[in-house]
């Protein structure tokens, strides 16, 4: 994913910024920092995404049945 590169390039390059300056707190703050952008952001985690997608699939599969049931039930009505 992408977005995930851009994060983690993002992270080595702030490890490398502190690893080269002497302000010990400055990876600390700047990772609170971002968690805190990142949570206005309402993001999901992958395992969230991934769970929704699964249950967006099964209610797919019993949609695709139902729509079936229903097509046999309104043909045997259209029978009588």
């Amino acid at each position: 994913m992408p977005q995930t590169r851009k994060l983690d390039d993002l992270s080595e390059r702030i490890r490398e910024f502190v690893a080269a300056t002497p302000a010990e707190d400055l990876e600390k703050n700047l990772r609170a920092l971002l968690s805190a952008a990142f949570a206005k952001l309402d993001l999901v985690t992958r395992e969230e995404l991934e769970a929704q997608v699964r249950v967006l699939a099964r209610s797919r599969e019993i949609l695709s049945k139902l729509e079936a049931r229903v097509a046999e039930l309104e043909a045997k009505l259209r029978q009588k």
